[in-house]
């Protein structure tokens, strides 16, 4: 068994926030737009705001763990179905969906827990839905760059588009990223979106 760091640890970011100062902008902001934040159940709305943002912006710990692929396993590693909740970096609203992460592995597999903490990771911070869907690919090439094709396909409900602006409610926004051999290879694709259970064309 190998364990690899993916990158240097990064700081606890929370050491450089000024929390009291971003509760003082969160009630200037809510006492701006019209809300009394001095009624009982809205005192502490402010520091909730700034305590729930901080949490869902700080990047989640990744280290990935590998396995030699002694049985020589030569067919996708599919992880459907990764639920996460994100917010988007345009309107500070929560875009909800779920992700399928898979490849084709070479002489190693990834610990199958890794594929969801790679979506995990991508979905903190402020984020777009086709970046998200990017890194995800980006980090299993990272950790798998013996793979044989890797495909990533992430479908999220944007709360942005459906409570407020067009107001399209039911609509969900769907993104696909494909690299090496599922890049080039349609038949591939199509294999990786049955066994994925997805009705999308390759």
């Amino acid at each position: 068994m190998t364990v690899i760091a993916t990158r240097a640890p990064e700081p606890d970011r929370l050491q450089d926030r000024d929390v009291a100062a971003a509760i003082a902008a969160a009630e200037q902001m809510l006492v701006s737009l019209g809300v009394d934040i001095q009624v009982e159940h809205l005192r502490r709305t402010a520091e909730r705001m700034v305590l729930s943002y901080g949490e869902v912006l700080t990047p989640a710990p990744f280290e990935a763990t590998d396995f030699v692929n002694d049985a020589k396993h030569q067919g996708f590693v599919i992880v459907q179905d990764v639920a996460f909740a994100a917010i988007c970096a345009h309107h500070l609203l929560p875009f909800v969906g779920s992700a399928t992460v898979g490849y084709l592995p070479g002489g190693r597999l990834l610990g199958l827990s890794k594929l969801a903490r790679l979506v995990e990771r991508a979905t903190r911070g402020l984020q777009v839905q086709e970046n998200v869907t990017q890194q995800i690919a980006d980090g299993l090439q990272r950790v798998v760059p013996d793979h044989g094709g890797i495909g990533v396909v992430v479908e999220a409900e944007h709360l942005c588009m459906t409570l407020r602006g067009a107001k399209a409610r039911g609509a969900s926004t769907v993104t696909s990223t494909w690299l090496g051999a599922l890049e080039r290879d349609a038949t591939l694709r199509a294999e990786f979106l049955n066994l994925a259970g997805r009705r999308w064309r390759p």
